[in-house]
């Protein structure tokens, strides 16, 4: 039995939520997707909330992952506790709120969703994610397990890729918001992509507007930041696999862009 799972690059802004409201479930119905993930820390620029989150939610995300934006909206800290489908990094600090991997119910059997941050040029230091995978991974027992590594370093990403490679389904990067065009999977059976991308605004600097990015580039006095206008994308990564195994059997890329 085949069993698809869409991981769906960093939502940016009102145009990302507007994006993943439009077309998410028409790409699931397109792709006969089983289980979504949908990176969701940038909905708000800098942060996500509440509001925001069961706006992915009810437009057909099954979880939520965060990155080092987590905490950009403190209404969301509550809602960590509350709702076990948005996951924050599992190697923050233990006393922080959330948690940082779950298991949940589909029609192939449970799936475990982890969700990681990495160290390199992240400019603070969570606990390693390397070393907390293989206790996490002792206290997992489905045949599906997904992980998510939010990372700068590519080079980070692709050694959590080659290191859980035949230990758990997918691995996946987010983060830095350019997808990478190494969609495949790995000797071991799992799939792996070093970047999913980003759903948002297509002419721009990560979602933000071109002209904000260049003038602090250039050094001039900056603006916050406001994503743009415009056309959108959305950039998501395909992974079928096999369910009775866990092992990954292709792995594709199903970007749409207006």
């Amino acid at each position: 039995m085949e069993f698809k799972v869409l991981a769906v690059g960093d939502v940016v802004g009102n145009p990302g939520l507007e994006r993943v409201r439009r077309s998410l479930r028409q790409i699931k119905r397109k792709y006969g997707v089983d289980f979504t993930v949908v990176n969701g820390e940038n909905a708000a620029v800098v942060g996500l909330t509440p509001n925001q989150a069961e706006e992915i939610l009810d437009a057909g995300a099954d979880v939520i992952t965060m990155g080092n934006h987590t905490w950009g909206k403190r209404e969301i800290v509550p809602y960590l506790d509350d709702c076990s489908r948005i996951l924050r990094p599992a190697n923050y600090a233990p006393q922080v709120p959330g948690r940082g991997w779950g298991i949940f119910e589909t029609n192939a059997g449970d799936v475990a969703v982890i969700d990681l941050i990495g160290r390199c040029n992240m400019d603070y230091g969570p606990n390693n994610p390397f070393l907390l995978m293989d206790q996490i991974l002792k206290k997992v027992h489905t045949k599906i397990v997904l992980v998510e590594i939010h990372a700068e370093a590519t080079s980070e990403k692709l050694a959590m890729g080659y290191m859980l490679d035949g230990r758990v389904s997918a691995v996946w990067g987010t983060h830095t918001h350019v997808p990478t065009a190494d969609v495949r999977v790995l000797p071991g059976g799992t799939g792996y992509v070093t970047d999913l991308g980003m759903t948002g605004p297509r002419e721009s600097v990560l979602g933000i507007r071109p002209e904000l990015s260049i003038a602090k580039f250039r050094g001039d006095l900056t603006e916050r930041y406001r994503w743009a206008e415009g056309p959108t994308k959305m950039e998501a990564v395909l992974f079928t696999l096999d369910a009775d195994t866990g092992k990954c059997l292709r792995a594709e890329r199903v970007d749409e862009w207006d």
